[in-house]
């Protein structure tokens, strides 16, 4: 999706940190992390630097609800959520009303994410959350057109295991069609792409 601003909370640089920031050095965007205290600042630069990847992240220290306006029009968004003021965070997240993602990371004790309740979206943009159990609890949500979702019908496909799960068919005005399985036991998901003449 080419985002230009990629944006995290969290309590410090991890595994997560290091992928946004590649992701920003690909699309030629940035990536913004917001860490709550000062003491984690320094582990987390370390990280960073040893990923080679620091010049492409601005840490930003403080209360993340007074940090957050600064930013508008986020493309990509990542809101660890274990704190007790994750809902007012992804309320705060001024995303790009035409095409963005969110996510919300450790979704612990039933807490829940964004549920597809985004405020500023364009007329005709779909919105989408999907949580998934993987790690603590992960939602997905998507903003943009309803045909860039591309999902039409599901299907459930047969046998136990790992064959077990719901399959949907996405479907595309392009030269393939794309098909996404989820696997209800391992919380997998799968997306293959199929030739159009199949």
């Amino acid at each position: 999706m080419s985002a230009q601003l990629i944006v995290e909370v969290s309590s410090e640089a991890s595994q997560s940190t290091i992928a946004l920031a590649a992701a920003a050095r690909q699309t030629g965007g940035r990536l913004v992390c917001i860490l709550p205290e000062e003491e984690s600042l320094a582990a987390s630069r370390e990280v960073i630097n040893e990923s080679g990847l620091d010049d492409m992240v601005e840490f930003k220290v403080g209360n993340a609800t007074e940090l957050l306006p600064e930013y508008e029009n986020i493309d990509f968004s990542l809101v660890d959520c274990k704190t007790n003021s994750y809902k007012d965070l992804l309320k705060l997240l001024d995303v790009n009303p035409e095409k963005s993602v969110v996510v919300a990371n450790n979704l612990t004790e039933g807490r829940e994410g964004l549920c597809g309740d985004v405020g500023k979206v364009r007329d005709g943009a779909a919105v989408r959350s999907v949580k998934h159990p993987i790690g603590e609890g992960i939602e997905v949500t998507m903003i943009g057109k309803s045909d860039e979702f591309g999902i039409t019908d599901w299907k459930r496909s047969g046998g136990g295991g790992a064959n077990k799960g719901k399959e949907k068919r996405m479907v595309g005005r392009g030269k393939s069609k794309w098909v996404r399985k989820f696997d209800e036991e391992s919380g997998e998901e799968h997306i293959f792409r199929l030739p159009k003449s199949i």
